[in-house]
């Protein structure tokens, strides 16, 4: 029998090794999804990318959805079950509702990052609970620190990124991203939109149609969280064609 049989059936008993098997399995579930997603945040502005898969031809594809506004000024993108983002989504949603009522502004982002992986993390320590299989890139404009990403995990881990990325190709994506972004170090809304979507491209090896990606996008300029049309993608999917 294996040292580390058995200790993957609780959620609160830790391995000798230290290890928490089913946090690390939560994990293994976004990856597992099938689905990748990028995050960039520019100068004046913070971009989501994520591929728009839609399982079977009978779906009606505009109701599959990874992209979802929190607040006015920000939004996230959800990588792994989908079930389990929903739930997240709608305690996310309820948490900023629950700060404007109490406070009377809105939730910054980092606040609401923070109280989001302390969610997570509490979800880690009660043997009645179970991980969310589900890794949130957040976006937002906070008014004194301006456009703000952040990646809350299973674990309850978060920490600001200038660029991230989650599911099945994580890794390579964040390789793409460290290289490009060394030789570029503020972009600007248009640039962080286009290499979100050439990182996506490349790490795929896939050329995508507007109908294929799913951008959320919220700038200075434009301080609303929106998803892009998909005329507005094809537009820069067409300017990406004619850089290359």
């Amino acid at each position: 029998m294996s040292r580390g049989a058995g200790y993957d059936r609780h959620i609160t008993i830790f391995s000798p090794e230290g290890r928490l098997y089913q946090v690390e399995y939560a994990f293994k579930a976004i990856s597992n999804s099938g689905v990748t997603s990028i995050g960039v945040r520019g100068k004046d502005s913070c971009v989501i990318v994520t591929q728009h898969k839609v399982p079977d031809k009978l779906l009606d594809s505009s109701t599959i959805r990874h992209i979802y506004p929190l607040t006015p000024k920000i939004g996230c993108v959800m990588t792994g079950l989908v079930p389990d983002a929903r739930s997240a989504v709608s305690r996310a949603q309820r948490e900023a509702a629950e700060f404007r009522y109490k406070f009377g502004y809105e939730i910054p982002p980092d606040m609401l990052a923070k109280r989001m992986a302390n969610i997570n993390q509490v979800y880690t320590q009660h043997a009645a609970m179970r991980p969310l299989g589900v890794s949130m890139i957040l976006i937002g404009l906070d008014d004194e620190r301006g456009p703000q990403l952040f990646k809350i995990d299973p674990a309850g881990y978060f920490v600001g990124f200038k660029a991230t990325a989650a599911g099945a190709k994580q890794t390579e994506s964040l390789n793409h991203l460290e290289k490009k972004l060394k030789k570029e170090k503020e972009l600007n809304e248009e640039e962080a939109i286009e290499l979100a979507i050439t990182t996506l491209s490349t790490v795929l090896s896939s050329d995508f149609k507007a109908t294929e990606i799913d951008v959320g996008v919220v700038s200075v300029r434009n301080p609303k969280f929106r998803t892009l049309e998909v005329s507005e993608i094809e537009e820069h999917l067409q300017r990406i064609v004619e850089k290359d």
